[in-house]
């Protein structure tokens, strides 16, 4: 019975492989021809989406297109009953559609027609359905009616405020916000949950608000909807206590999770204590997605886009604080709603033709499929011979008119469902042509060519092409048939010119069209435009003669620069040039002549170059610059012979570069026509040479010559020349045996390249027999590469031969190589695999051989099977790939060593014995454990700076432990340019990942090399050193990097222009050069400097000359030449007046010079004086420019000179760089000085009390003199000026107020420096008519109290008060 099943199991698949390649589907062209007469059953082709959900206040609008042939009629059902539109008026549907319109203008409710909808489409040949359209109402409920008491809560507690927005449709979107509609403010303390719920992680005072309000805004609606606003009441605490992280949301230490595939998933890990905790989210047993992940609400969500099988799994979120940590599983299952992997489509047949639909789907879980024919279950439809399901699949065999329908595919889980029409149409249509008739083909001579003949018919018409009417059809050779009607002609030429009809033929009738094809004469240039120079004021003139075919009208058109080129009054173009006289310089540049026809089209370009008058002294033209020299001209052929020919030609004008080669290149017209290939290359000094040639070609030659500039452009073309044919001289090569099967033996060859030919009519007889069997020679002759031996014993060994013939003769024979038959598998597999001597990374490996016979083919080697199967470290998971390890061995007991093992693993293994094609059965699997190894490096090291002292260090656990982590071992020492200081070490336990390091001094920068432990030992080191800080330049940042190579030196020279005056710096982005120029001095090798260095332009104009040193060392060039290159020295170029201006870490250098702006490229050379390092920059841009990367405080020398030509440099000049930046003590910001200043200010300002009291308590008395006497005294505490107040009578009699009372000098007194004294504010002097005699109010005399008043005005003018310091403070005060 188990024989009788697999025989008939076997039947089936074989009879699906015959239908399989029987069924030809027809594709329908989208021809409106065609399409207009095809009759097709319905097809869907718009339909509202699955869940419709609509406004209640629009109108109702469910859609449902369909196309087809009838056009197709509609009806609809409704909740799985026939829905009549015809008896609610409120219903319509569309015309020729079935979009339904549902009203309410007339009354009704919306929620009275919430239901699910299909259409159904059908006409005469078949019914499509849509999808199952369950149409809902958007619904906006209110909040519940509550009354919300007051929260109270201590502080540093706990909260949740919760929301509980109705239930809505689609569900609403929640924020909260307060009273003055201003969102709540959310941070990593307070935060919105995903169910809408407001949670404090911690209370604050100022958390007491009475305005809490959630909101939902629903957006069908657009209407926003307030909930209730909640009054926090907060009590203080007079000490808060911290705790330890709980969680908020989710509760528990565990959950689960099911999300759809595509969907996205949202976790979220909300926790409470103090301080507030934060949270980290990690996967078990691998990484996060990386480019789907994303954090958000303050790390609280994790969400993962577009979710995937493999994104299912454990997700840990971590919450911590200072005082510990705790954590939540969330286990997330990931399902699958139905997707296509095989959609079924549509299916056109011919009668009697067989097919198959397909439908194949994939879910979790699985999804059931099931088929429909029109709208029915198959299984309820009547049977059909011709049909059969096989379950995911449809055959149709032999299908007659009549049994055209719509084919219907349901795959649905618990989790959606798919719906798919596909019709099967059943069509009969006599062949028709779909392209235009009678068309004229023009293609170019030797040119792939394809005539296009598109054409249809049901059952597929049998297409042929026929030329001229006559013979038979034509394919193969130069012509090719495609399957869509189109002929190729391999390469056209004259005599494939004609009428050629393509013939649809099928038992319905027959239909041709006709293609005329012309072939014509390539258009190209003969005499192309050539590169010269002209003076100004001169004419220059342009070839371009053309050749075309005399039935193509052709046009020639001429552009300079790729622009089209202006043609007037003094630019003359006629068919074969362009002349343009009284050159000047705007007509210098790349001119280029296009000849184009209908179909086809050439170009050809030249330069022209306008030279001064001045270029005509040969002293001046001697400096100009070398070029490519002139193409050779009059090639000539002499001296034929059976296998060469002699060539000579006149060389053209070598412009200034001798010519030191020519090329000698040909081009045959049989093999490859048109293409130019190099044949010879021969000495400067020659003109006349004979060419070995290849017998049976016919050649043509062109020269080009070339000399330290480049190569010329080639010469014209000689005459042909075609040598006669002789027997191969070659053998073929490659000659191999092998087999494909374990009963044959290929035999293959390398074929003669098509100049080794020499001869039509190229064939090969190859010679095989058994080795040693002393048998006669079997042999065959092909055109062909490779010949088949059948029916050979299993891997035997044969003789082989081969020898190439032609018309001409036969070449010598090949020696004779052994090949073999076919290989098959082998029968034994290796035994008693075993390990010995297991270390860390290592294993013996030990087994028995087997027999050399049973390998059935060429022994390769004994392979070894081993995978990882496990890591001894807990929760690492690995990679089970398989690996393989060859091991050759011949000896009785061979064994074998295998390596790069993954310590601290579990390991199997198998080994096999192989040949060249297969592999034996496997030996016994062993498992095997390696031993504790050192393990890899952190994965990751990262440095950051967290304030002005403190490095905050951070890395990853190794990606493999290779054993149990001990612990970490760091390592750091200071680093001041390439000097290391003591190193010291700290130990860290293996669960720290961070680590912080107090620096004493920010300015110190710290070397750091950090490795992982285990019992074995420290692992691999992750060195990095720390950062800048923030207050150092970077000039590290770059956008690009530029190569400097060794360049030829170019001498390309101008006219000496005038000086240039000194450009502005210019703006240009941060270029980093990175360089690498070999320096070769006189006596030394040569040696290679690196150097990576930022070139910016400052963004000052500002020059400052510094004191230089003029040096004597020669510099190190840095463009290297070769020995016989000759270096020009351009007239008048010159480099002068660098100034340097150094920094700390960086310089700005300038220069003036006279070459052309914009024409020349500079490099700066400067040399460290401690160790003489040369570095080098290149720069583009013009002056001033900024070096940078310098040391601090070292001594450095540098030069400029010009990359073209090395000869031309400015002066060396010495410069320092300033010392280290140094941490500045802003005096402004010392506590000291701010006292002080606070307590001058305070002793003036009382000052100023006392004397403004004195003054309302003494009468008037001059109002300043306490401000003057103690600037006087401020003044004399300064300068140590003697203020004595006895000596106080000046020449003009006045004299200083002394007081009533005790009629003592007041130190307050206004006399100035000068002696002359200072008028009182309020003198009476300014209300009388003044006199010698002064009163106060009181009526007592005092004395001279001041002068009159223009005699101090008179004597003003004359004393120095107007510039003492002492006037100026009064006249503040």
């Amino acid at each position: 019975m188990m024989g009788q099943g697999a025989h008939a199991a076997l039947a089936l698949v074989l009879l699906l492989l015959l239908l399989w390649r029987q069924a030809a589907p027809i594709e329908v062209p989208q021809d409106p021809k065609i399409l207009q007469d095809l009759k097709q059953p319905p097809t869907i082709v718009k339909q509202s989406v699955k869940d419709y959900i609509v406004d209640p206040r629009d109108n109702i609008i469910i859609e449902c297109e369909a196309k087809g042939n009838p056009v197709p009629t509609f009806s609809w059902r409704r909740n799985g009953k026939f829905f009549n539109i015809g008896k609610d008026p409120r219903v319509t549907m569309r015309k020729r559609s079935g979009t339904l319109e549902i009203g309410f203008r007339s009354g009704g409710r919306p929620e009275d027609y919430e239901g699910e909808y299909q259409c159904f489409a059908s006409n005469e040949f078949g019914v499509a359905l849509s999808n199952k359209i369950l149409l809902r109402v958007s619904k906006a409920p209110l909040w519940p009616k509550e009354v919300l008491e007051p929260v109270v809560v201590t502080e540093g507690s706990p909260l949740v405020l919760l929301c509980n927005p109705p239930p809505g449709l689609p569900p609403p979107f929640t924020f909260w916000m307060n009273n003055a509609m201003t969102p709540i403010p959310q941070d990593k303390r307070v935060s919105m949950g995903l169910n809408g719920d407001l949670y404090f992680s911690n209370v604050l005072a100022k958390d007491a608000h009475t305005d809490y309000s959630c909101n939902a805004r629903f957006l069908f609606t657009h209407t926003i909807q307030q909930k209730n606003p909640f009054t926090l009441k907060v009590q203080p605490s007079r000490r808060v206590a911290e705790s330890t992280p709980t969680f908020l949301s989710p509760s528990g230490s565990e959950s689960s999770k099911m999300v759809l595939r595509d969907e996205q998933l949202l976790l979220e890990c909300i926790a409470a204590g103090l301080p507030t905790p934060t949270i980290k989210w990690f996967k078990k047993g691998g990484d996060l997605p990386g480019r789907k992940v994303k954090f958000e609400n303050f790390n609280k969500t994790l969400k993962i886009v577009n979710v995937s099988e493999e994104d299912a799994g454990e997700y840990v979120c971590m919450a911590n604080n200072q005082l510990g940590s705790i954590r939540h599983s969330i286990f997330v299952q990931v399902k699958a709603a139905p997707y296509w992997l095989d959609k079924p489509t549509n299916l056109v047949l011919a009668p009697d033709e067989n097919g198959r639909l397909v439908c194949r789907a994939n879910g979790n879980p699985k999804p059931n499929i099931q088929w429909l024919i029109n709208g029915q279950p198959v299984d309820s439809s009547p049977p059909n011979l011709s049909r059969q399901v096989l379950g995911d699949t449809i055959i149709f065999r032999s299908v007659q008119m009549g049994s055209s329908a719509v084919y219907q595919c349901n795959a649905s889980n618990q989790h959606g469902y798919l719906l798919a029409n596909a019709f099967v149409s059943v069509l009969d249509m006599p062949p028709r042509m779909l392209g235009p008739k009678n068309q004229l083909i023009k293609v170019i001579e030797n040119n792939r060519t394809f005539l296009d003949c598109p054409f249809f018919g049901s059952p597929l018409p049998e297409l042929r092409w026929f030329k001229n009417g006559q013979g038979s059809g034509l394919d193969g050779g130069q012509y090719r048939v495609y399957i869509n009607g189109t002929l190729e002609i391999k390469r056209a030429r004259s005599e494939d010119e004609g009428t050629y009809t393509c013939v649809a033929n099928s038992i319905l009738g027959t239909a041709e069209n006709q293609v005329r094809l012309e072939v014509k004469e390539q258009t190209r240039i003969v005499r192309a435009p050539e590169r010269q120079s002209a003076i100004r004021g001169s004419t220059a003139h342009f070839d371009c003669k053309v050749k075309s075919d005399p039935s193509l009208s052709v046009t020639v058109t001429w552009t300079k620069d790729d622009k089209p080129l202006q043609l007037g009054w003094r630019l003359r173009k006629d068919d074969e040039s362009l002349t343009i006289p009284n050159v000047n310089e705007g007509d210098e540049g790349m001119y280029t002549c296009t000849v184009k026809s209908e179909i086809d089209q050439d170009m050809a370009s030249a330069r022209l170059t306008v030279l001064e008058e001045a270029s005509l002294n040969p002293s001046v033209s001697s400096a100009l610059p070398p070029d490519r020299p002139e193409p050779p001209m009059d090639l000539d052929l002499s001296d034929p012979a059976a296998r060469s020919v002699r060539l000579t030609w006149i060389p053209g004008n070598d412009n200034r570069s001798p010519i030191t080669q020519f090329l000698v290149q040909f081009e045959e017209d049989h093999w490859e026509p048109g293409r130019w290939q190099n044949l010879s290359t021969y000495p400067g000094d020659l003109n006349s040479v004979i060419l070995q040639l290849a017998p049976f070609v016919n050649y043509q030659f062109r020269v080009i010559a070339i000399n330290s500039v480049g190569q010329s452009q080639p010469s014209r073309p000689s005459p042909r020349y075609k040598t006669s044919g002789a027997a191969p001289d070659a053998i073929p090569r490659g000659l191999r045996g092998w087999g494909s099967k374990k009963d044959d033996m290929e035999i293959t060859w390398e074929p003669l390249l098509d100049l080794e030919r020499n001869g039509p009519n190229l064939h090969y007889n190859v010679w095989w027999r058994l080795k040693d069997s002393g048998d006669e020679w079997s042999n065959v002759t092909t055109i062909g590469s490779k010949h088949v031996i059948h029916n050979t014993e299993t891997y035997v060994p044969y003789e082989i031969k081969i020898q190439a013939r032609n018309e001409f003769g036969a070449a010598p024979e090949s020696n004779v190589v052994i090949g073999y038959s076919g290989e098959d598998k082998p029968t034994d597999a290796p035994t008693g695999l075993r390990v010995s001597k297991v270390e860390s990374t290592t294993a013996n490996i030990h087994w028995k051989p087997v027999a050399l016979n049973s390998v059935q083919g060429e022994f390769k080697e004994y392979r070894l099977y081993y995978w990882r199967e496990s890591s001894l470290v807990a929760g690492l998971v690995v990679s089970k790939e398989k690996k393989t390890k060859g091991f050759f061995s011949t000896v009785a007991e061979p064994s074998g060593i295998l390596s790069d093992l993954v310590p601290y693993s579990k390991y199997k293994m198998f080994m096999v014995v192989a040949n060249s094609r297969f592999e034996s059965p496997p030996s016994n699997t062993v498992e095997f454990i390696t031993k504790e190894g050192v393990p890899d490096a952190p994965k990751f090291f990262r440095i950051n700076r967290r304030g002005f002292d403190t490095l905050q260090l951070e890395w990853g656990k190794p990606l493999e432990p290779n054993g149990i982590l001990v612990g970490y071992l760091l390592k750091y020492q200071t680093v001041n340019g390439t000097r290391l200081g003591h190193p010291q070490f700290k130990n860290l336990l293996p669960n720290e990942t961070e680590f912080t390091l107090r620096l004493p001094d920010r300015s110190v920068r710290y070397k750091f090399f950090l490795s992982a432990r285990t019992q074995e030992g420290a692992g691999e080191v992750f060195a990095d050193e720390s950062p800048h800080f923030a207050n150092e330049e970077n000039f590290t940042d770059a956008t690009g990097l530029v190569e400097l190579t060794d360049a030829s030196v170019a001498s390309a020279f101008t006219p000496t222009p005038t000086p240039l005056a000194p450009l502005p710096p210019t703006t240009i982005t941060p270029t980093t050069i990175r360089t690498s120029a070999p320096t070769t001095p006189a006596t030394t090798p040569s040696t290679t400097t690196t150097a990576t260095t930022t070139t910016t332009t400052p963004s000052t104009t500002t020059t400052t000359t510094t004191e230089a040193t003029t040096t004597t060392t020669p510099p190190v060039l840095v463009t290297t030449k070769r020995t016989d290159q000759n270096v020009l020295v351009a007239p008048g170029r010159e480099i002068w007046n660098l100034t340097v201006v150094p920094n700390s870490n960086y310089a700005n250098v300038s220069w003036r010079h006279n070459f052309p702006a914009g024409s020349s490229e500079f490099v700066l050379e400067y040399t460290l004086e401690s160790n003489k390092t040369v570095k080098v920059v290149a720069v583009k841009q013009q002056p001033p420019i900024t070096v940078a990367d310098l040391i601090a405080g070292a001594t450095y020398s540098l030069r400029v000179y010009s990359h073209e030509l090395n000869s031309v440099s400015s002066e060396s000049v010495s410069f320092k760089t300033k010392p280290a930046y140094i941490d500045q003590v802003d005096i402004a910001t010392q506590g000291w000085f701010i006292g002080l200043m606070c307590a001058i200010a305070l002793i003036i300002l009382i000052l100023l009390i006392v004397c403004f009291i004195k003054r309302s308590r003494g009468g008037k008395y001059p109002g300043g003199g306490c401000v003057t006497g103690f600037t006087k005294y401020l003044v004399r505490d300064k300068k140590d000026l003697p203020l004595d107040p006895v000596d106080q009578k000046d020449q003009d009699g006045s004299f200083d107020y002394h007081s009533d009372e005790d009629n003592k000098p007041l130190q307050g007194s206004q006399t100035s420096l000068d002696g002359n004294v200072k008028e009182s504010d309020d003198s009476l002097v300014d209300y009388g008519e003044g006199g010698d005699g002064q009163f106060n109010e009181d009526g007592s005399f005092i004395g001279q109290y001041t002068v009159k008043k223009d005699k101090d005005e008179t004597e003003g003018n004359e004393s120095s008060e107007a510039t003492s310091p002492v006037n100026a403070i009064y006249s503040l005060a």
